[in-house]
């Protein structure tokens, strides 16, 4: 990593939330996990992240009712339009993990709250967050495109706004409700980029794909690790946390093959599903 390393990995993710410019989150995320993954950082603890992550001057943040509906097909248009949706999705995740690491750390004794592995997990899921934001940044710009082109709704934060409190309640809401949301989706844009000709979209798609499904198995393995923890049972925990948390049902179709590679069986979530459509 560059001279200016972080004393601690928890210090290091709030320097990344106060980061605005997307490059220079991936850049510093991509340092911050190479020194975790070296053994160069203790976790550390009192590093209290911002409020709101810091964020560039473009794109404009509008609420979700007032954002323009993005038209499907495949024209460069719409695909742009797609490509920039997902590249501030995958930027919010970022700041989502690394709001987590940094909130949630012990502020007494850091190392002994949680074991190794739930910090390498979520390092993990940073890297490749930074990565796919990435690759998308990459395919708008082989499109004559960039992030901060076009407006992008300012929803995805409130899931940390609302789970502020609570380790077991942001892990219910990110990995287990936005994020599996994504594995339901994601095939369908693939292959409507195969389908018209936009094959090194669809590549980047299918990595993020493949990478979702692990997040949210991380998600659902330190889910079930707080609720033993805690003494409490995974499957009404999660869905009193989704009622308590989450606006609305969850959304049809499931890709209930996806979803149950990450950890999620059909009688996990179908509880909580809106009324109508089928499973895929």
């Amino acid at each position: 990593m560059a001279a200016s390393l972080p004393t601690s990995l928890t210090e290091g993710a709030v320097e990344i939330l106060k980061t605005a410019e997307p490059a220079g989150k991936i850049r510093l995320t991509h340092d911050l996990a190479a020194a975790w993954r070296a053994g160069a950082l203790p976790v550390g603890s009192g590093a209290l992240p911002p409020a709101r992550p810091a964020r560039p001057a473009t794109p404009e943040l509008r609420l979700p009712r007032d954002m323009p509906k993005r038209r499907s097909g495949g024209s460069l248009q719409s695909r742009v339009a797609l490509l920039h949706a997902l590249a501030h999705i995958e930027l919010n995740a970022l700041d989502l993990v690394w709001d987590l690491v940094a909130r949630f750390a012990d502020p007494v004794v850091p190392e002994l709250a949680r074991p190794r592995q739930f910090w390498d997990d979520w390092v993990k899921v940073s890297d490749e967050e930074a990565t796919h934001h990435g690759l998308l940044a990459d395919r708008l710009a082989a499109l004559d495109a960039a992030y901060g082109d076009l407006p992008a709704h300012d929803g995805l934060w409130q899931a940390a706004e609302v789970t502020a409190h609570d380790l077991l309640a942001r892990l219910a809401i990110v990995p287990l409700v936005l994020e599996a949301r994504g594995l339901d989706v994601t095939p369908q844009m693939i292959g409507g980029l195969d389908k018209f000709g936009d094959t090194a979209s669809a590549a980047a798609l299918r990595v993020i794909y493949r990478d979702e499904i692990g997040h949210v198995a991380i998600g659902r393995r330190w889910f079930d690790a707080i609720c033993a923890e805690r003494g409490l049972a995974p499957e009404p925990t999660w869905q009193d946390l989704v009622r308590r948390h989450f606006k609305g049902a969850l959304k049809r179709p499931f890709n209930t093959d996806a979803r149950a590679a990450a950890g999620l069986p059909a009688d996990f979530y179908e509880p909580l599903a809106a009324p109508g459509g089928d499973a895929s």
